[in-house]
């Protein structure tokens, strides 16, 4: 993971936000010792406060891992809510269903195997929030599935929105500024052309926040 954020303020925004629970500290302790690409407890925190804030009731994620991200937003759901997990990988969706389970949130989650852009076509809106953290050269894609099954006053949120392992900081810089910097790989790409469609979008406003590796928020005006 590429925190954005120094070491002494990630520290602090940890310090004020909200403690996580002994199965989200069982999750980060895995995450940080295999190397698997996660949240982390800032953006899971602020994940979880975007749900409440917009009343959610359904959630969709284009892709969850081992459902770090999902778990943190699950307490924010009704008990009849839904959360719908996406994941290509059988024995991570299985790892999220257990620790969902743990926590007590196996009853609103839905588990997809399988691309979560063919997954979302079985699925009606409106979805009250949406994670986007799959492939990044897709993201864009994810946006267009989900666009118009998004509720007015919803939001998507873009993980790795500044900065990831496989990504160029600088050149994506220059790109979302409007400049040419040559040679682009496609996660960069795919990341600007993503923050590009959002911030076009007149029916959407958004905001990128340094929180973990970046996440873009876009809310539905209309």
């Amino acid at each position: 993971m590429v925190d954005v954020l120094s070491d002494d303020i990630g520290r602090f925004v940890r310090a004020v936000g909200p403690n996580p629970d002994e199965t989200l500290r069982e999750m980060g302790d895995y995450a940080r010792e295999e190397g698997f690409p996660y949240v982390g407890p800032e953006v899971g925190a602020t994940l979880r406060l975007l749900a409440r804030l917009t009343d959610a009731e359904r959630i969709f994620e284009f892709g969850s891992g081992y459902g770090y991200s999902a778990y943190w937003m699950a307490e924010a759901l009704p008990d009849d809510g839904e959360i719908v997990l996406t994941e290509v990988d059988e024995d991570e969706l299985e790892m999220a269903r257990e620790y969902m389970r743990e926590g007590g949130y196996d009853d609103r989650a839905r588990y997809e195997l399988g691309d979560a852009l063919e997954t979302i076509d079985d699925y009606d809106g409106p979805f009250d929030a949406v994670l986007i953290d799959c492939q990044k050269h897709r993201y864009r894609d994810a946006f267009e599935a989900v666009r118009e099954k998004l509720s007015p006053g919803g939001v998507v949120v873009a993980d790795n929105a500044i900065t990831a392992a496989p990504m160029d900081f600088e050149r994506l810089l220059a790109l979302v500024e409007g400049e040419d910097p040559g040679d682009v790989d496609e996660h960069t790409q795919g990341i600007a052309d993503y923050l590009e469609r959002v911030t076009d979008d007149p029916d959407f406003e958004t905001i990128a926040l340094p929180l973990g590796e970046g996440v873009a928020i876009s809310y539905r005006l209309e």
